[in-house]
């Protein structure tokens, strides 16, 4: 509904000590379709350890939240869709990088209505992705905040 400010219910978020004290933004994407009026989502691997998750990503230097949540899904899960512009949730994690630094992260989750999922895109080979009910996302997911989120997830309305 047009013009009409969505409640969001955001449930207490963990932010764990870290040496470093800045915490870093990211955007993600929940993509997902209706299939015989059941919502799934699709999951994607992470590159390393291979647990699931979600289309996620820093901010992209003239892009809008919603546009970096579409890019992350392009580039990630090969997702053509349509962002909605009301966030459904924040979580956070840690991302370790390539030097082994830690960086506290906390990623604003925006859904991605899929349109089309396509078979060729920039991370095509170095990740897994599937579509899965609600409920089995919330509990393949490790991160418990991202499995809260996905729980209470109404296409068209807020968390």
């Amino acid at each position: 509904m047009k013009g009409k400010m969505t409640r969001l219910k955001q449930f207490p978020v963990r932010i764990a000590p870290h040496q470093k004290r800045d915490l870093r933004t990211q955007f993600g994407a929940l993509c997902y379709r209706v299939r015989k009026d059941k919502v799934e989502v699709l999951l994607i691997t992470t590159r390393g350890r291979g647990n699931w998750i979600i289309p996620r990503g820093w901010p992209i230097e003239d892009a809008t939240p919603t546009e970096a949540a579409e890019r992350e899904a392009w580039e990630e899960a090969g997702v053509e869709g349509q962002a909605m512009p009301e966030c459904v949730g924040l979580y956070s994690y840690t991302k370790e990088q390539d030097d082994g630094e830690q960086l506290p992260c906390m990623v604003a989750v925006f859904p991605v209505k899929v349109k089309k999922l396509r078979d060729e895109f920039p991370e095509a080979g170095q990740r897994r992705r599937k579509w899965v009910s609600l409920k089995k996302a919330a509990e393949i997911v490790e991160n418990a905040e991202l499995a809260r989120i996905i729980r209470a997830f109404v296409p068209g309305k807020g968390a």
